[in-house]
């Protein structure tokens, strides 16, 4: 893999961690749908730009994503891809939205780590 077809995954697996992310934060500000019933959450869902910044990152996640597959190995490009970002999302949780950290996660994390090095290496 050379340093553009690298660049490409990261700016891809950023989005798709980032539309993670602000999905979060955007469904945080909605009512929830036992309050407001289906159609108000969706209401209030479609109007938040957090939301709609979310999909807007989701495809442009899509688009790069899509790059990579031209020029990786699925079994090589979806590991990395879903891994990696949950390793970011995890992160950004415990620091955004004050999830929890055990040290059972943050050995997961490093299992994953050692995951995406393996498969990387694989040949």
């Amino acid at each position: 893999m050379n340093l553009i077809d690298f660049f490409i995954l990261v700016v891809a697996i950023v989005f798709n961690a980032s539309a993670n992310i602000l999905l979060k934060f955007g469904m945080q500000k909605t009512q929830q749908m036992s309050d407001v019933g289906l159609k108000g959450m969706l209401l209030n869902s479609i109007t938040n730009v957090y939301v709609w910044l979310g999909l807007i990152s989701f495809g442009v996640a899509f688009i790069f994503y899509s790059v990579v597959l031209t020029k990786m190995k699925l079994g090589i490009a979806y590991p990395i891809m879903t891994s990696a970002g949950f390793v970011i999302v995890t992160l950004f949780a415990v620091f955004l939205f004050d999830e929890k950290m055990s040290w059972l996660k943050i050995a997961g994390i490093a299992i994953i780590a050692l995951g995406i090095w393996l498969i990387s290496i694989a040949k």
